[in-house]
């Protein structure tokens, strides 16, 4: 075991460091709910492979002035040392004082991505560039953005959303290797997000079963503004909006306009109408039923073990069924 470690670290000696570092500093990371102020002291970094490749080559130009005692090349091999000394400072100083703050996350269901957005503020009379958010071992995924002087930017992290219920956000890094890419510097935090996963629909064309509830259209007739459905005979208390004036010289005696309003009946939808299936598949089977009563516009409710939703429809009752159904059987 000591001889394969010594053997990764003389392999990959800046692999080796930062995961050093990144053990010790999450272990004393702690979810909060934001703002974080990214201070001085939590940022952290090292050179990256162009950066250890860039002062193995000082050192062969310094060798070499030596050798041949070439002020030039001394003169030379300084500036560019000085140069990277300037580069570490600048990647340093680009994620210094930023603030971090938790945005919007919508929800998603089972087997899709969620993205969390995290808001960057950047208090700073200059812009930041290059920053990147991304989860632990991730960084090579992750997309740069930059931040306006006094202004704040949207960063998105994407995470698999596998199961229903609450999906929480883990610890993730805030990164960038601006201006040169000789360094990475880095911070760790983890703010208070979770996003709501809804149960994975069901196929469609499984209908609710006629125990699930009642469906179906009646007509009840009176005088409105909805269809029109005939003629009857005038009865005291007709309004004399609702006569149809233009049959008045043919008729003996004043015929009124007559209308049917369609009702639509309401639908529930049953747990123990699918008793026959697992607990998930009762939710993706329910899941589905919500989506397709709400693209038929036709107003519906919901029974589980101990919730009841009374009959309804648009976005907020929509919601509201879905997170009852990825939150049955949750700790709360």
């Amino acid at each position: 075991m000591r001889v394969w470690l010594i053997f990764k670290i003389l392999l990959h000696p800046i692999r080796y460091a930062q995961d050093r570092i990144d053990a010790w500093v999450m272990a004393r990371v702690r979810r909060q709910p934001g703002p974080v102020v990214i201070t001085r002291n939590r940022v952290y970094i090292l050179p990256t492979r162009f950066g250890y490749f860039f002062a193995f080559m000082l050192l062969i130009m310094l060798l070499g002035a030596m050798n041949y005692s070439n002020s030039m090349a001394f003169m030379l091999t300084f500036l560019l040392a000085g140069i990277g000394l300037v580069c570490m400072h600048h990647t340093h100083a680009n994620l210094a004082h930023l603030q971090l703050r938790t945005g919007h996350c919508e929800p998603v269901f089972a087997g899709e991505t969620a993205h969390f957005e995290i808001r960057v503020d950047n208090p700073a009379a200059h812009a930041r560039y290059s920053l990147a958010l991304s989860w632990p071992k991730e960084e090579a995924l992750a997309q740069p953005a930059d931040v306006a002087a006094r202004a704040s930017g949207v960063l998105l992290l994407s995470l698999p959303a596998t199961r229903r219920g609450w999906l929480q956000a883990r610890v993730f890094s805030l990164s960038t290797e601006y201006p040169l890419g000789l360094f990475h510097a880095w911070t760790w935090a983890e703010l208070d997000m979770q996003c709501l996963v809804f149960p994975r629909p069901a196929a469609a064309g499984h209908a609710p079963p006629s125990g699930a509830g009642h469906g179906g259209l009646a007509s009840s007739e009176r005088s409105g503004q909805d269809e029109f459905a005939g003629l009857r005979s005038y009865r005291r208390g007709d309004t004399p909006r609702s006569i149809h004036w233009k049959s008045f010289p043919k008729l003996p005696q004043p015929m009124v306009k007559q209308f049917a309003d369609t009702l639509e009946q309401e639908l529930w939808l049953d747990w123990s109408a699918l008793g026959h299936l697992d607990t998930e598949a009762r939710l993706s089977q329910l899941t589905r039923w919500v989506l397709d009563a709400e693209a038929g516009r036709r107003a519906y409710g919901l029974r589980l073990p101990g919730t009841v939703i009374a009959p309804g429809r648009g976005d907020a009752h929509r919601f509201r069924c879905l997170k009852a159904l990825a939150l049955h059987g949750t700790p709360p």
